[in-house]
């Protein structure tokens, strides 16, 4: 085993919950799960330092990692203050030689901050989508760029089903007359359709958007995808998928848009006011890979004007939304904060997975492909193949008005 110098490891997670940490807990533990569907083994830690089914992704949690990386004499450094020119996160990146963060509540590495921090070696993501770094400055300096890859995975495919039937059910709106106290069965249905029958997309059929595709089969309703690679066509007979080589074409045969894809230059702000125009009046969007994805004028003034029926998702841009964010006050919107990845199961795998990869740099030994976003001044592993070079990080200052 080889052993690492003194680093400092400075870590963003969001907040702990209003009430105190530890929370009450409303079950005593969560399944234990053999392997990921495609049968890719679940992290493999050395040691874990928390128990599974325990909040471990906001500050006090510290993602388990206090005892085992300040027992080998490494400086941790955790805050959820990460916005701004005063932040914490910026006054403490410059002697920063990882850094960790998470889609949640992103610690936004932009070329101006990595320019800053001439230690940074490492960035981890706890959890999956690297976008909040800027991948074309990581590998212009060399930075190594890790994500959890699947931790969560099963996590959004399960929040994304329950948007979809949120929106074409319209739940919020029902659920909300019970809490005002009323039984207003005429104004509850008249904007809920049975999702059986209608004609639903995915924008990515990687791990997330094929797991929604197989949740949905049940569903009977025509299954539609598209994606860089295409399924092999034994999967799409089995699922009755039909292929369609554009966005453009996918959205203008479907009811329902579930949006999977990874966040990148190509794919920044796909969801305008043209692509939105092709979509069949009174369909939805639902959003759980990444707000940016969405231009987010374009979407509420979709819904201002009806051509779209409703809009879900749980991620915004940026993170967390300034309290002006229109996504907020827009009509029929069935919005979450981002929480779809970060389930007491999903903190597990991810946190274990932070733990594997740190174990791994520590002792000088390869890091999973899987988890490799960029190495050695490129993109590797799961980065080569998902992501493409350049910055989505552009406009994230606008998070410092949240709390302004």
């Amino acid at each position: 085993m080889t052993t690492s110098p003194s680093q400092k490891i400075l870590c963003v997670l969001y907040p702990d919950p209003v009430g105190g940490y530890p929370p009450k807990y409303a079950r005593d533990g969560i399944p234990t799960l053999s392997q990921y569907p495609d049968g890719q083994s679940l992290p493999t830690p050395k040691g874990l330092g928390f128990t599974p089914g325990q909040l471990v992704g906001s500050v006090s949690g510290g993602l388990g990692l206090r005892q085992f990386l300040e027992g080998q004499g490494h400086r941790f450094v955790v805050t959820s203050d990460k916005d701004g020119p005063d932040s914490v996160f910026e006054k403490e990146l410059p002697d920063a030689d990882i850094v960790i963060s998470q889609p949640f509540w992103p610690g936004y590495l932009t070329a101006e901050r990595i320019a800053k921090a001439p230690k940074l070696k490492m960035a981890i993501t706890a959890g999956i989508g690297s976008d909040h770094v800027d991948l074309q400055a990581a590998i212009e300096n060399n930075i190594t760029v890790c994500e959890v890859t699947f931790s969560n995975s099963i996590s959004v495919v399960e929040h994304a089903i329950m948007q979809i039937l949120a929106l074409v059910r319209d739940f919020v709106p029902q659920y909300q007359w019970v809490v005002n106290g009323g039984w207003n069965i005429a104004d509850a249905v008249s904007r809920s359709y049975d999702l059986e029958g209608m004609d639903v997309g995915v924008v990515g059929s990687g791990r997330i958007g094929f797991g929604v595709l197989k949740r949905l089969k049940p569903f009977d309703v025509k299954l539609h995808y598209n994606d860089r690679y295409r399924l092999p066509t034994e999967v799409e007979e089995e699922l009755g998928l039909t292929f369609h080589e554009t966005v453009d074409s996918l959205v203008s045969a479907c009811d329902v848009v579930s949006i999977h894809c990874p966040l990148h230059p190509e794919t920044e702000h796909m969801f305008n006011d043209e692509l939105i125009a092709k979509m069949r009046r009174g369909s939805y969007i639902v959003n759980t890979a990444r707000g940016k994805i969405c231009d987010r004028e374009a979407i509420a003034r979709a819904l201002e004007s009806g051509h779209l029926a409703g809009y879900a998702g749980d991620v915004w841009f940026p993170q967390p939304a300034p309290l002006d964010h229109p996504w907020r006050t827009m009509p029929n919107h069935a919005m979450t904060p981002h929480t779809s990845g970060s389930s007491l199961a999903g903190q597990h795998r991810y946190a274990a997975g932070v733990r594997e990869i740190l174990e791994c740099w520590f002792e000088g030994r390869p890091i999973r492909n899987e988890y490799l976003i960029t190495q050695g001044g490129a993109l590797a592993g799961a980065g080569a193949h998902s992501y493409s070079e350049g910055d989505a990080t552009g406009g994230s200052e606008e998070a410092a008005r949240f709390t302004a």
